[in-house]
């Protein structure tokens, strides 16, 4: 009888994702994930086979959205308001430039190569329907006016992305502070009556 997994994928998959971010995924070792999830390498190479399986694995993994525009919605008083919150709260785990750059080198490896590529485009679509849905949420509520939902969230993912790289070139003040500045600046035309922060 095999022996029970006293660490699951989802707690390595963890440890590797923090990694990733530390080191980025070219100086990424087995090793570096077995120290980090207290696992032996021998166990990682069985589970996924070599460093660029746990690394698809990670890319793999649902994208956890629906918990943070949850929390957001649950949270904030408009829908509008929900949504800055949620693209804030998502933006958490970059805590320094050099954070960005080895997610960014991560991103690499997306654009290179199909299979991560095609995780990548999985990760846009689900992001893209959160924020539409929110958006869509708020024309219905009257929190919207004069906009396309679907082209609104298009141009507010471009605009979240975009606020990453500038904020980690310029490094004004914190992230959590320069996204929620230019997100709100995007939103602030169509918001049908003044709103916290727009």
């Amino acid at each position: 009888m095999p022996r029970p997994r006293t660490i699951d994928d989802d707690a390595v998959l963890d440890a590797a994702a923090r990694l990733i971010g530390r080191v980025g995924p070219a100086k990424l070792t087995l090793a570096h994930v077995a120290a980090e999830s207290g696992l032996a390498p021998a166990t990682l190479l069985q589970r996924f086979g070599s460093k660029r399986g746990l690394l698809l694995a990670v890319a793999r993994r649902p994208a956890r959205f629906a918990p943070v525009f949850e929390a957001a919605r649950a949270g904030e008083p408009t829908r509008l308001g929900a949504l800055v919150a949620a693209l804030v709260a998502l933006t958490r785990p970059v805590r320094t430039p050099e954070t960005l750059a080895n997610s960014i080198a991560f991103l690499q490896l997306d654009l290179a190569d199909p299979e991560f590529r095609a995780e990548t485009l999985t990760f846009f679509a689900g992001l893209r329907e959160q924020v539409e849905a929110l958006l869509r949420e708020a024309a219905a509520e009257g929190e919207l006016a004069g906009a396309d939902p679907a082209a609104l969230a298009s141009t507010l993912i471009t605009t979240y992305n975009g606020a990453l790289i500038t904020w980690a070139v310029l490094h004004e003040g914190t992230l959590e502070d320069w996204m929620r500045r230019r997100l709100e600046a995007v939103l602030a035309p169509y918001a049908a009556r003044r709103l916290r922060g727009l």
